[in-house]
């Protein structure tokens, strides 16, 4: 099989990694609900830390950015109760 010869680089790896741990955060629940400033405060900072070593671009730290702040939103509006 030759499926497993072209592996991901590095930066590849390190690169889907990060957007995982971003997106687990994203979706963790028991945080958002409990503590709705944490849960914003790690999202941008996972984004802002993406942004810094170079793993996402400018539009895609944006856009992370932007989801997280919809996120937050959602959740002070008691999005998880309804």
């Amino acid at each position: 099989m030759n499926s497993f010869k072209n592996r991901l680089t590095q930066a590849q790896e390190q690169r889907l990694l990060a957007l995982d741990a971003w997106h687990q955060t994203l979706q963790n629940c028991s945080l958002r609900m409990e503590c709705p400033d944490a849960y914003h405060e790690d999202l941008l900072r996972q984004a802002d830390e993406m942004d810094r070593l170079g793993i996402v671009n400018w539009e895609e730290w944006r856009d992370l950015r932007i989801e997280a702040d919809q996120a937050y939103l959602r959740a002070v509006a008691g999005g998880d109760y309804h």
